[in-house]
């Protein structure tokens, strides 16, 4: 399994390129991406496919909220312990 610092590296990667399209931005593990107005709610669903075709983990639509997913470090919680399951 991967680490959690993997987990993050991949997805500070994609939010870097993908959704801020600037790779060079720095995003702290625990920086507040949402609450913190860096992405907004549609970031989070892109993010959520992300996840599910990376790290084959799915999480439910109802969860993709700002208290579940607002930093890097909760995101990849996640993703570790559904990967637990």
């Amino acid at each position: 399994m991967e680490s959690k610092a993997a987990v993050q590296r991949k997805l500070k990667d994609f939010i870097q390129k993908d959704i801020l399209r600037d790779p060079d931005y720095r995003i702290e593990p625990d920086e507040p991406l949402i609450s913190g107005g860096l992405i907004d709610s549609f970031s989070i669903v892109q993010i959520a496919v992300f996840v599910e075709e990376t790290f084959g983990v799915v999480i439910p639509d109802t969860e993709l909220t700002v208290e579940e997913m607002d930093t890097l470090n909760q995101i990849a919680e996640r993703v570790l312990s559904e990967k637990r399951r």
